[in-house]
């Protein structure tokens, strides 16, 4: 095996009973950090520590994960104007947060035989919001509904921190930092 003492140097290739040796009269513990490397590398470490490190690891990935959130918003065919330009402004404030919209449009009665209107609707919106989504599914009857999925166009963890930035620049009375920008250019 290969061995890696505690400070990180190279030990070399030993035997099993060698390294185990050494394990003891330094007071630490064989770990096998590379099990299918041939030959397999072990190091001489601090188990409690080293699982105290892989634990931390796999915390700080999970926390790191990003959790994809489908929003809904639903419309009719004959929706008004004013309802439209509300609708439309939940769904680029959904896409500004990083979150995918599923537009779903319901028929009722009569409607089902114009599916056309719902699809100029679904195709209207995705034109409106193409600067920060785009359509990842586009438009299918199901029944008598109609789904459209956009998607944003940038990743949920880019929009939290942008977020998180744009909170942190502002003052507590609500005023961003750009009197203390207009401030600097007039002085120079």
């Amino acid at each position: 095996m290969r061995l890696v003492g505690p400070a990180g140097e190279q030990v070399g290739i030993v035997r099993i009973e060698d390294a185990l040796r050494l394990a003891q009269e330094s007071d630490l513990d064989l770990v096998e950090v590379a099990p299918n490397e041939h030959p397999p590398v072990c190091k001489l470490m601090d188990y409690g520590k080293f699982k105290y490190e892989t634990a931390l690891k796999a915390r700080e990935s999970r926390r790191n994960q990003v959790n994809t959130v489908i929003k809904e918003m639903k419309l009719r065919p004959k929706i008004d104007p004013h309802d439209y330009e509300t609708k439309k402004s939940h769904v680029i404030r959904f896409l500004n947060m990083g979150d995918k919209v599923k537009i779903t449009i319901m028929f009722r009665g009569r409607e089902q035989s114009r599916p056309e209107l719902g699809y100029n609707l679904l195709q209207k919106l995705a034109e409106d919001v193409s600067d920060i989504g785009f359509v990842e599914y586009s438009p299918k009857q199901d029944g008598r509904n109609m789904i459209m999925v956009l998607g944003p166009l940038k990743k949920k963890a880019d929009a939290k921190a942008e977020r998180v930035a744009r909170t942190e620049t502002s003052s507590p009375d609500g005023s961003t930092e750009e009197l203390a920008h207009n401030a600097e250019e007039q002085d120079a």
